[in-house]
């Protein structure tokens, strides 16, 4: 069990049936290593996030202001981009790309970057707004270099900007340098795939979500890999997320909500593109609570 669990004192429960009360996650089956492969981050900073978590309460799902409902029916998945960071720690640049539109966002990191979570300038996955007809959403990132640390994944707004996703509350990463993955884990992750030895220049690799079980899984050069983590997020109208992108040191890459194809094909289809979701506010006839099985249930079944 990692430290976070053991600050914050989480508790995974088993859904009843006939309960009124959500499905919750459970534990991804695989052990959890107690340390990082390669890195590990100071103790002072473990430290410093799980008092920030204390300190400050996760923010509710909220509605959209209405101008970015307008920016995503003007420029559907090119609303999307990175919010620039306020952080030191953060030494490079980021830009949108010349085709227009944040949809495809570049970014480039020195050497001296420490570690820190970007984060999507709107959610992924916004937690009043309708599924209706949508499988999932999903994004990915085009690596150019990587001689630092990049990692993938979702987290819900605040979130400490000096921890790599997964690392703490209500976050899932899989980090490239060791290839673990990460919930609310502040220990040395989990194996996840052997697919994947190593991260080569133009190397692709995606996060991806889908509503109906709660599942994160990940991709790779347009290879979807097994599920990462089953009844996250749940139940959905409770939170929004945020696409959150971890990095270290010399990075360049960049990050595709749909402004251009992605190279997982399926995630061309409009029942994945983020835009046909956030935006169209949920019934209120709607039983949001009506979220299907936790992670052992999935897994069990």
């Amino acid at each position: 069990m990692s430290r976070f669990f053991r600050a914050l004192k989480h508790k995974a429960t088993d859904f009843e049936p006939g309960s009124s009360m959500p499905p919750q996650w459970a534990p991804a089956p695989e052990l959890s290593h107690k340390w990082g492969k390669w890195n590990e981050a100071p103790e002072q900073e473990f430290d410093a996030a799980v008092n920030f978590c204390a300190e400050y309460p996760l923010q509710p799902s909220r509605l959209l202001p209405s101008d970015a409902v307008d920016r995503i029916n003007d420029l559907g998945c090119k609303a999307w981009g990175i919010e620039y960071p306020t952080s030191p720690r953060f030494v490079g640049h980021i830009a949108s790309d010349s085709k227009g539109g944040p949809g495809i966002t570049a970014i480039q990191t020195r050497p001296e970057c420490k570690d820190v979570c970007l984060l999507s300038n709107l959610p992924i996955i916004a937690g009043l707004y309708d599924t209706q007809g949508k499988e999932g959403v999903y994004y990915e990132i085009l690596i150019n270099r990587m001689d630092g640390i990049i990692a993938i994944g979702t987290a819900c707004r605040p979130y400490p900007a000096w921890r790599l996703p997964g690392w703490n509350r209500m976050s899932a990463g899989f980090h490239l340098d060791d290839f673990r993955k990460f919930f609310e884990d502040g220990d040395g992750g989990r194996d996840y795939t052997d697919a994947i030895n190593r991260i080569s220049p133009g190397d692709t690799v995606g996060c991806g979500y889908e509503f109906q079980t709660g599942t994160i899984f990940f991709t790779y050069n347009g290879i979807r890999l097994p599920p990462a983590f089953t009844g996250v997020y749940l139940p959905r109208h409770a939170q929004d997320v945020f696409a959150a992108i971890g990095l270290e040191g010399l990075c360049d890459f960049q990050v595709n909500f749909g402004g251009e194809l992605f190279r997982w094909k399926e995630g061309n289809e409009w029942a994945w593109r983020v835009e046909g979701h956030a935006g169209r506010l949920a019934g209120r006839s709607t039983n949001l609570d009506d979220e299907l099985p936790s992670y052992q249930q999935a897994r069990n079944s």
